[in-house]
């Protein structure tokens, strides 16, 4: 089985899941149906379960598309390869710096600083943005970018998978109770984050080390972590074209950099 049969088979699955699910999500929303609406009733708290399973789609197809091809032996080979955490501490301060540029200069650029939340909730709410958020790479970057950088490098393979995210995230606009849930305002906005995230997620992987998809989990669930607390100061079109902008310079130069130094290793 060929990389691109692998991948065409992930990025099929991933779609089929998440589009079944969203769908239905949708539609339930015009009887009033929302998520994480819980309070108010068992059956819209019932809603976040199909929800769990859109957002969890990549994650899911890359554990059945990978045991469907003999990739992993069972369920636990798996979780070790996605969580496998054993990494430098300059890996994971670079980890850090990136999600700190980012909001940084946001706020330098936009002059905007009130933070939506206290800042300790951010360590709270990491456990559920780990399952709801960090585990998407369990699917992009354990199979499509990295299958897609061998055929198109670094920037291509980034620019690629951005546009793919992009189209399975469209969903989330239309689905009542989400954050994304007032249609597609902001959209492009959103659009270039996520192509430019793209780029630093293939920077981490290529430094972390060949099939280590951890540290790009992690650097998911600490945005969507940090996400409600700075969001306030990331809506203005010149702070996402210089904070995104910083990103893909710096993701580029770290691999150039690190291009450099594995061929003086070699």
């Amino acid at each position: 089985m060929t990389d691109k049969k692998i991948i065409v088979q992930f990025t099929m699955l991933t779609f089929c899941i998440a589009y079944l699910v969203s769908g239905a999500l949708i539609a339930l929303g015009k009887f009033g149906y929302s998520v994480h609406n819980w309070v108010h009733s068992l059956q819209q708290f019932g809603m976040n379960i199909p929800f769990a399973i859109y957002i969890l789609s990549p994650a899911i197809a890359s554990y059945i598309v990978l045991g469907k091809n003999d990739k992993i032996a069972d369920f636990k080979e798996w979780l070790k390869t996605v969580f496998y955490a054993k990494n430098t501490i300059s890996l994971y301060l670079y980890v850090v710096a990136g999600l700190a540029l980012y909001f940084l200069i946001h706020i330098a650029v936009s002059g905007h600083a009130v933070m939506g939340l206290p800042f300790y909730t951010f360590f709270f709410s990491l456990p559920g943005n780990l399952i709801i958020g960090g585990l998407e790479e369990a699917g992009w970057m354990y199979i499509l970018q990295p299958g897609l950088n061998k055929k198109y490098g670094f920037i291509l393979s980034s620019i690629f998978t951005g546009i793919i995210w992009t189209a399975w995230h469209i969903p989330l606009f239309f689905i009542p109770g989400t954050n994304h849930g007032e249609g597609l305002i902001n959209f492009w906005m959103f659009a270039v984050q996520l192509i430019a995230f793209r780029f630093f997620n293939g920077a981490i992987y290529k430094i972390s080390g060949k099939g280590r998809v951890f540290m790009c989990v992690l650097f998911h669930t600490m945005f969507n972590a940090a996400s409600p607390i700075f969001g306030t100061m990331t809506v203005t079109w010149a702070g996402t074209i210089a904070a995104n902008a910083a990103i893909v310079l710096v993701s580029i130069v770290t691999i150039v950099i690190y291009g450099k130094k594995s061929r003086r290793i070699v």
